[in-house]
């Protein structure tokens, strides 16, 4: 096998093994809420909101230490530990107990930090500057799956029900941790790179993917990688797209955790409203691997850049925020267990709520692909510290709007996504002009990126 064919198969592997364990950490994400709201009647106790909250604060802080982590262990085995931990979680649900549900948030915390930093440089040093574009697209296309098949699942099998039952629950989880487990082993077959990095450059991260070397050259590559994250952070390139991905952390928590909560606290849908958070999911899954798989095809062709990409993002995501806004009672998010019976300034149309969850997949799509190609093209040399400041930003800020969830209004959710959202937009253009420029310097052909 060619090293180019090596290299895409590692990506389609990479793919599908996040796909696989996000159906069903998405999934579980999806109906946490709604599950945890019929338990809270017995001895558990508990918030799904909570729970995410702890998920994406730990998160950020572990994105301190996942660069040396993955420097001293080597990506495919962080992925492989941290696939395990996040099957772990999600077989909490199937007997519930109240503090192995938080511990277990803890621990899927530090390991998500380690995969997703892992995964981006497993991204990256299968790609280049030609491929990085198509690369980003289609690793999002397929992890974008994963919201299609489990909650196509949940829509068939809780239709018609208002309540779900212990029997429900144990078969929906055993089912998804069985699923997270097979996306873990996959990652087994990545075929490991050849180490490119020149002799005596201790800085590059493209050697994490090398032959094993002594334990002391690998403290000394977690210790520079600590090193490079701190001072990647402070670059102007990282602190303007740190805005951008704020705006992706914010976008996650609502399509992830509170939109499926309005959705199933919305009495008028009847007996639909809790297989609705399942379609719901089903529309989102559609617009992410539209996203993703267009974005990814025409990466090559575009002659502009990333620019028109996330002009497109920001434009969906704010038709969407405001058809949500008129379709969804304001306290929707915040419902107790037998639901609301207000009415936004329309009667609750299960349509307009179906289209704004494919817009809000469309959208974030848009963010996503283009800030994982920006970062493989800034910071090839350097690929586990940004993508670990990357996922640092998107999981603070992902905590916070989990903890907010349960108090603010839905309008109050909107206008914040919608502020920073516009000024993720201006920060995200200023950089790519920069690296418009750098690679016209370059000499290269700007719609190679």
């Amino acid at each position: 096998m060619s090293s180019e064919a090596k290299k895409l198969f590692n990506i389609l592997i990479l793919g599908v093994s996040f796909m696989f364990i996000f159906t069903a950490f998405q999934t579980c994400g999806n109906i946490a809420q709604t599950v945890i709201t019929n338990l809270n009647s017995t001895d558990f106790h508990g918030s799904g909101y909570t729970s995410m909250s702890i998920i994406y604060g730990v998160l950020s802080a572990s994105n301190l230490i996942s660069p040396s982590v993955v420097a001293i262990v080597g990506p495919q085995f962080s992925m492989v530990v941290s696939g395990i931990f996040y099957s772990l979680y999600i077989a909490v649900f199937i007997k519930p107990a109240t503090w192995a549900f938080y511990t277990a948030s803890v621990f899927i915390g530090i390991a998500a930090a380690v995969l997703w930093t892992a995964q981006g440089n497993c991204l990256t040093v299968n790609s280049d500057e030609n491929t990085i574009g198509r690369n980003s697209g289609v690793f999002w296309a397929l992890l974008q799956f994963s919201l299609f098949f489990g909650n196509l699942y949940i829509y068939f099998a809780w239709q018609g029900k208002t309540h779900i039952s212990e029997s429900d629950r144990r078969t929906v989880f055993i089912a998804l941790t069985v699923i997270s487990l097979v996306g873990t082993v996959l990652f087994f077959l990545i075929r490991k790179q050849e180490d490119t990095k020149a002799p005596g450059d201790d800085d590059s991260t493209n050697e994490i993917l090398g032959e094993s070397s002594s334990a002391r050259n690998k403290m000394m590559r977690a210790v520079a990688a600590f090193k490079k994250s701190i001072t990647l952070s402070f670059t102007k390139e990282m602190l303007l797209l740190s805005v951008t991905t704020a705006y992706t952390g914010l976008v996650l928590t609502f399509f992830s955790g509170v939109y499926g909560t309005c959705i199933g606290a919305v009495n008028r849908f009847g007996s639909e409203e809790k297989s609705l958070i399942g379609l719901s999911g089903i529309f989102i899954g559609v617009g992410e691997i539209l996203g993703g798989g267009v974005f990814g095809l025409l990466s090559k062709k575009s002659c502009s850049g990333r620019n028109p990409v996330v002009m497109l993002g920001i434009l969906v995501h704010f038709i969407a925020f405001y058809l949500i806004f008129f379709n969804m009672p304001n306290d929707a998010p915040i419902a107790p267990m037998e639901g609301t019976d207000q009415v936004a300034y329309m009667i609750p149309s299960k349509e307009v709520a179906m289209l704004c969850s494919f817009l809000l997949g469309l959208g974030d799509s848009c963010f996503n692909t283009q800030l994982l190609s920006i970062l493989g093209f800034l910071y090839s040399e350097d690929s586990a510290p940004a993508f670990a400041i990357f996922k640092f930003v998107q999981s603070i800020c992902a905590a916070v709007a989990y903890f907010y969830s349960n108090y603010f209004l839905l309008q109050w959710q909107l206008l914040i996504m919608v502020i920073v959202g516009f000024f993720g937009t201006i920060t995200f253009f200023t950089v790519e002009w920069g690296a418009a420029a750098a690679l016209a310097a370059r000499g290269s052909d700007y719609s190679s990126i």
